[in-house]
């Protein structure tokens, strides 16, 4: 049972104690984006009630009625990443952040679907569900470092690899689908099944590209700050908006919408400084509505399975990071420290569940309990490992 509180109530309640709960990981150390996700397990309809408790804060159906703020959230971090996709940085650094998006995306799926088929589960199930491990959530990561304001080797390249990341996990995916269609029986065409994506991909770059142009222009003829807030949010919104018409994905094309600002201004910097104005209490909401959707009843149901996902798809990020790293000759930080930083996971991956069930439907749920359960495990954790691993690499300084 939850409270009978209205929205705004209830919108004022996850503000306040997302708030009150980041403060509280300073105490301990942690990232305050770990006190959001701890606070939306505590006001959720999940954690307590499975305690026992006879009444939650927020009900399921307010959870999943402001899917909305998520959306706005993942645009505006989006929009951030793309501002590191500069043309100066690539020709600075070449296709290392490539290379390395390449090797831990697809290390993390070999090594649980590996595991899984040596342990003798069905190879076109072992297939779809271990190409959603290549999916890396960056939304978490972004957050710690601009909390602390990391700044160094590590910290750039990181920004790059969780950016090219959403395209690398959704094309391994693609191509691990369309095998274990064809595997299973209900294959269409497997060409097709992975020419789609990609060129869902290529639409999404061009028309975040577009958009990102276009913004531009009305900026020549309002310079305060306010006016040029409304005009960002307004060109986000339409994004966002326009990517879910179309069936492209948002992160990518609001991506190139900041990479297409970043590299057609020279107000670039103010551009995306004036943007980060209005994002505190979206990200607060984001994160402290995603606690609150982690359910942990799943915890108890993933078995055998759910370790050998956690921990197979763990060793593949690091390993292929690592490797990555390796094979472009970036420094010995990026090789050490890169790895753990891109271990949370989420939207995409749950997302991608909701394909994988219709690929093999007689293991629907439990592919979505195993990603469920990485999901809560990765998110309440990675914060913190990803500040640990900025602080060592000496890109925190406390």
């Amino acid at each position: 049972m939850s409270l009978s509180l209205n929205v705004l109530t209830q919108l004022g309640i996850m503000i306040l104690f997302g708030m009150f709960m980041g403060r509280m990981m300073k105490h301990i150390k942690l990232p305050n984006v770990t006190g959001y996700l701890i606070a939306g397990l505590l006001l959720g309809p999940y954690f307590l009630p499975a305690l026992g408790c006879p009444f939650s804060v927020l009900s399921e159906n307010f959870i999943s009625g402001i899917g909305i703020i998520s959306e706005v959230a993942l645009g505006f971090i989006a929009f951030s990443i793309g501002n590191e996709f500069r043309i100066s940085y690539f020709k600075k650094v070449g296709a290392a952040p490539l290379i390395i998006a390449s090797m831990e995306s697809l290390f993390a799926v070999i090594v649980v679907v590996a595991v899984l088929i040596v342990t003798k589960h069905d190879p076109a199930f072992s297939l779809v569900l271990g190409s959603i491990a290549a999916a890396t959530a960056p939304a978490a990561t972004i957050m710690v470092i601009n909390q602390y304001r990391a700044k160094g080797p590590v910290t750039s390249t990181l920004l790059s690899v969780v950016a090219i990341d959403d395209a690398t996990a959704l094309i391994l995916f693609s191509v691990s689908s369309a095998i274990a269609s064809a595997m299973a029986g209900r294959g269409g065409n497997p060409f097709l099944s992975v020419l789609i994506p990609i060129g869902q991909i290529l639409a999404a770059l061009a028309v975040g590209a577009l958009l990102g142009f276009l913004l531009l222009i009305p900026m020549r003829f309002f310079h305060k700050k306010g006016n040029r807030l409304a005009l960002i949010c307004g060109f986000l919104f339409a994004a966002i908006g326009i990517a879910d018409l179309l069936g492209l994905s948002s992160l990518m094309l609001c991506m190139a919408l900041g990479a297409a600002v970043a590299n057609l201004s020279q107000e670039a910097e103010q551009i995306i400084s004036i943007a980060e104005g209005v994002t505190s209490p979206i990200y607060i909401l984001f994160f402290v509505a995603s606690g609150a959707g982690l359910q942990v009843s799943v915890l108890k149901t993933v078995g055998v399975i759910g370790a050998i996902y956690i921990i197979g798809r763990s060793i593949g990020k690091l390993f292929g990071a690592w490797l990555g790293a390796r094979m472009s000759k970036t420094t010995a930080a990026v090789s050490k420290y890169l790895g753990p930083c891109l271990l949370p996971q989420a939207g995409v991956a749950i997302g991608l569940t909701l394909v994988a069930g219709r690929i093999v439907p007689e293991y629907a749920p439990t592919i979505r309990a195993v990603v469920l359960a990485g999901t809560l495990i990765y998110e309440i954790i990675g914060p913190g490992i990803t500040k640990m691993s900025l602080t060592k690499a000496g890109e925190i300084r406390s």
